[in-house]
């Protein structure tokens, strides 16, 4: 079994403040992709810096407290990349693969454009850039699953108040062709929806801070696996943590029938 856990931190110190280690110490996941780090290695204690048991690779954002993304691996990858090729979305931190023999596991942050227009249109310059980019991922012969927090409500069904959204930013048309597009034409399984077509409330993994949201489950999906068709159909279980809050997001955990040969183990 290969478990891989995706998570927005929405800040590593806070969420470790919250408990997510002691949490993360016994869920025996095989693969970690944490986003929204908003700190810098100079700021992470030991623990943080590599929790027990797993190696750990990140790409922070060169600005301080902002965004950032991390890979925590059981496993010692036989390579990292850190990069897209993008000065501007380099530099915010956004995308970290590592390679495992032939699966490469991605954790992605994409930006938000809720806070203003100039934010939208950076969300949509990066979403032209790792359309083409999953779209090759897709096509190299390699097994992918791409976590992380992509800010794409993709359904009506991915959110509470779909009508309200329609002409807010993570619930544009635009935004939900784009995710459509990678699902139907470039190669891509929405693995959760795989698994649980029609799960409503029990689907959402972000709630605002404002208007009681977490206590009414006024929630959106905004945390996804994306992998590529084989190993989408191992899939065995996907599961959304909510006892605890480590964060405005929820850990999205899923359970593939698929193990790294006893070669590609370090």
């Amino acid at each position: 079994m290969l478990r891989i856990i995706t998570l927005n931190l929405n800040g590593i110190r806070s969420a470790c403040r919250r408990g997510l280690l002691p949490w993360l110490a016994v869920q025996d996941a095989d693969v970690v992709c944490v986003q929204e780090l908003r700190a810098d290695a100079a700021n992470l204690d030991e623990q943080m810096r590599a929790p027990a048991g797993l190696h750990a690779y990140y790409r922070h954002a060169q600005r301080k407290g902002y965004s950032g993304v991390g890979l925590w691996c059981r496993t010692r990858p036989d390579r990292v990349i850190d990069h897209l090729g993008s000065a501007e979305f380099d530099a915010e931190g956004r995308y970290l693969r590592a390679d495992f023999g032939r699966l490469s596991v991605v954790s992605l942050y994409q930006p938000s454009g809720s806070s203003s227009a100039e934010r939208q249109q950076a969300k949509y310059r990066f979403m032209a850039l790792i359309g083409p980019h999953l779209k090759r991922l897709a096509a190299s012969g390699r097994e992918i699953i791409v976590c992380g927090d992509w800010n794409i409500a993709h359904q009506e069904i991915d959110l509470r108040n779909w009508r309200s959204n329609r002409g807010n930013s993570g619930f544009l048309p635009e935004e939900r062709a784009w995710v459509s597009r990678l699902l139907n034409e470039d190669g891509w399984c929405d693995v959760y929806r795989r698994l649980h077509p029609e799960a409503t409330g029990d689907s959402y993994t972000w709630w605002s801070n404002r208007g009681q949201a977490w206590a009414k489950n006024v929630g959106w999906r905004l945390d996804y696996q994306l992998a590529t068709t084989d190993i989408a159909g191992t899939a065995r279980r996907a599961a959304i943590y909510k006892r605890e809050r480590f964060s405005d997001h929820a850990p999205l955990t899923i359970d593939y029938d698929y193990a790294l040969a006893a070669s590609d183990r370090h």
